[in-house]
């Protein structure tokens, strides 16, 4: 059975959609960042501020490429789309779906320093330029879009319901 693939920018919701999708259909839950947070034996923000962003885009693009699993639920990082090789490799196995929020709605999720929640990005860059570049990538990669709704469950049930209205069974 295939794997299931969330993508979308930090603050989506990615892990809580990811875990109650899961345990919906039944399949395993892997976060990336819990496997980049046991391989480094770092959080996210310290290897961002020790390490440095390449150091932090190789550790989770590697990951994402020696990942794997079936029957599992995939929530990968936001900044997972800035590996061709990782997304290439997760879709063989995956449908890639992207947790599409609107900006707005993930400003708000976000604190001022954006080291602190672990996104990878340049100092100094805002989370709308994030966006701006990102999300050209979330629809290369993307097998189905889903709207992210209020509750988790409820994103979850609507990517539950869009991959079988497409034809793909989870």
């Amino acid at each position: 059975m295939r794997n299931i693939v969330l993508i979308g920018m930090p603050g989506t919701g990615k892990s809580v959609v990811g875990r109650a999708l899961a345990v919906r259909l039944g399949y395993t839950f892997v976060d990336v960042d819990d496997l980049i947070v046991r391989a480094t034996g770092k959080t996210l923000p310290e290897i961002l501020r020790t390490e440095g962003l390449e150091a932090f885009l190789s550790t989770e693009g590697r990951i994402g490429m020696n990942l794997k699993c079936e029957n599992t639920v995939i929530a990968t990082g936001g900044s997972m789309v800035l590996s061709d090789a990782a997304m290439v490799h997760l879709r063989k196995n995956g449908t890639a779906v992207w947790l599409e929020t609107p900006l707005s709605q993930i400003a708000d999720r976000m604190p001022e320093n954006l080291v602190d929640r672990g996104i990878a990005a340049p100092p100094g860059v805002t989370i709308q330029q994030i966006y701006e570049q990102r999300a050209p990538l979330y629809a290369q990669y993307a097998d189905l879009i889903v709207a992210s709704r209020k509750g988790e469950d409820d994103t979850a049930r609507q990517v539950e319901t869009v991959m079988r209205a497409v034809g793909i069974e989870p």
